[in-house]
């Protein structure tokens, strides 16, 4: 992708900060629950631009994505998990984590870091001495036109929080890079794949089983080893590795909560090995006592005599692991190799409540990926939102050899399942991914994917959430069951350059766009569902509108013309409205 610039637009100037700083700087700040607390009497604040320190910058902020996940502090306010019962009416936070930042003056100690100009992209989700704090949750965010940014954000467990935007980029795909990094980060691997260094490994047989097993790599990784009705095939290969060896055949599996103690501390184990299962129900209970990031390794040649009470919402927010085969080698289970994370190629991908932003640029994903699916199944309630796909996305098809199919089940007379099962020719999907965060559509996505097919688990429930799943698919067919939370700044990094190679156009997802004026009237439209895609605050350009993209043929017609295929936000776009919005001004 490449872009040149007209040196006298106004874009340019703007880009390279032919505006002077002002005095004073609006912001949106939230002082407690609910919309009404976000800014004063329904308008921005009026707060002077501070001078940084030594170790602060001060960054002009560009462009604001609002996001759905911020519903959830507005709801709860300071008791949010990550901002530690904080009373917002007296320290206030902010919000707008999607965010991308121009820097405007560079405190002294940061000089041979930072450069004046540069434009950078923030990475929210942050740790410090791990901690979780989070861009415009603990630490104010974007909503707000200059600011300070510091320590709290430059120096964290994983270094600095922003990433460095490449110049090709325009505002509003370097803001989106965020969300965009959320959905790349669903299709890599956060799942711990081989048995803990250093730690604690149950394995548990049946009575009766004489099985000969063999555990070919990884048995020498735990520091603790913990038996329980195992072969003694099993046992010896325990004992060969030197490491301490604990035999508990006399564990009561309706309250294992006292072994967990005593051998974890009560934080579950980090590897269970289960030989030949059977019961469902010891497969779910032992399930709960798996720890964060642990794994569970199903070994057995028959199917289980039930559905597993799977934690989806641990599988979406701790990454725990369940992997398992066949054989008679326990280590076989293990591995990226055998474990997959993307979707499959020339497969069947089902997204199930795709219709919002984060849905939409799932099927974005996936239709312009190389190697992606060859069908595209996109489910929603809402008629318009589907409609808006498909006016997006039919031309991204085309043009990548892909069909997409959608489907309201409030409409349709079949069901899902039905539906996905008649048009594979009852095969069932490769792939379902689900952005709804709901136990019993989990449970039921599970139900039409392949036997060897994967569930993503997009869409967050709070952990302790119980959906019924078929295990017995991962050790005998290697279904995988994965999901997750947050983002890395490499997720970020590798949209970027796959946006700049011309791989995916982030900003397809924008459906409006508005001024700082008009930012509190975005948030209760995303709310409301107003309109079928991202909104997109410029809170440089204060008195431009809350316009949804269809609305600017008759509002910004000169933008309107630069809109592409599908009428899709574009570079050309973005420099057209700064051209209308900053013309008057210069």
């Amino acid at each position: 992708m490449t872009t040149q610039y007209d040196m006298t637009t106004e874009y340019e100037k703007y880009l390279n900060l032919a505006q002077n700083i002002p005095e004073t700087t609006k912001a949106w700040n939230l002082y407690g629950a609910g919309v009404e607390n976000i800014g004063k009497n329904d308008q921005p604040e009026a707060f002077k631009v501070p001078e940084p320190d030594d170790g602060q910058l001060l960054v002009r902020v560009d462009a604001v994505g609002l996001c759905f996940s911020d519903v959830k502090l507005i709801n709860q306010g300071g008791k949010h998990p990550k901002l530690y019962n904080r009373d917002l009416k007296k320290e206030p936070t902010r919000l707008g984590h999607e965010a991308t930042l121009t820097i405007v003056k560079v405190g002294a100690a940061l000089q041979d870091q930072f450069k004046v100009g540069e434009r950078y992209a923030v990475q929210p989700d942050i740790y410090q001495k791990g901690k979780s704090t989070a861009y415009g949750y603990t630490v104010p965010g974007g909503l707000t036109q200059y600011h300070l940014i510091g320590p709290e954000v430059l120096e964290t467990d994983a270094g600095s929080c922003l990433l460095k935007v490449d110049k090709q980029l325009g505002l509003a795909e370097s803001a989106l890079l965020e969300p965009w990094g959320c959905v790349w980060a669903a299709y890599t691997q956060r799942r711990r794949l081989e048995p803990k260094d250093g730690g604690v490994m149950w394995i548990v047989g049946q009575q009766g089983d004489d099985s000969h097993y063999r555990f070919s790599k990884g048995l020498a990784a735990p520091a603790t080893i913990i038996l329980t009705n195992v072969p003694e095939s099993v046992r010896l290969l325990a004992e060969q590795q030197g490491k301490q060896v604990i035999i508990r055949n006399d564990v009561s599996f309706d309250n294992l909560n006292r072994l967990v103690d005593e051998f974890t501390s009560g934080l579950g184990f980090d590897d269970t090995v289960l030989l030949a299962p059977e019961s469902a129900t010891q497969v779910s209970e032992i399930a709960k006592y798996i720890a964060r990031r642990g794994t569970m390794n199903l070994v057995g040649k028959k199917p289980l005599d039930g559905l597993v009470l799977a934690d989806v919402g641990r599988l979406h927010y701790d990454y725990v692991a369940f992997v398992g085969n066949q054989g008679d080698d326990i280590a076989d289970s293990y591995g990226e190799a055998r474990n997959r994370c993307d979707l499959r190629k020339d497969g069947v991908a089902v997204f199930v409540g795709a219709g919002g932003p984060m849905g939409q640029m799932h099927v974005q994903r996936a239709i312009e990926s190389r190697k992606g699916p060859g069908l595209v199944i996109v489910t929603d309630i809402n008629d318009q939102r589907l409609a808006e796909i498909e006016s997006r996305f039919i031309p991204l098809t085309e043009a990548n050899n892909c069909q997409m199919l959608t489907f309201n089940p409030l409409k349709r007379d079949e069901s899902l399942p039905e539906f996905v099962l008649a048009n594979t020719d009852n095969q069932g999907a490769d792939d379902v991914v689900v952005c709804v965060p709901n136990a019993d559509i989990m449970a039921e996505s599970a139900s039409f994917m392949k036997s060897d097919g994967m569930l993503v688990l997009f869409a967050g429930v709070p952990n302790g959430t119980l959906a019924p799943v078929d295990f017995s698919s991962v050790y005998l067919s290697n279904a995988q069951y994965t999901g997750t939370s947050g983002l890395t700044i490499n997720d970020q990094t590798i949209v970027m350059d796959n946006t700049v190679q011309g791989h995916i156009a982030p900003a397809i997802c924008v459906a409006a766009i508005g001024g700082m004026n008009v930012a509190k009237d975005g948030i209760q439209a995303m709310i409301d569902a107003r309109y079928p895609g991202k909104i997109l605050i410029f809170p440089q350009l204060e008195n431009l509108p809350l316009l949804g993209l269809d609305e600017l043929a008759e509002k910004l017609p000169a933008v309107a013309k630069q809109l592409g295929a599908g009428s899709t936000w574009t570079l050309a776009a973005e420099r057209a409205l700064f051209e209308s919005c900053l013309h008057d001004k210069s």
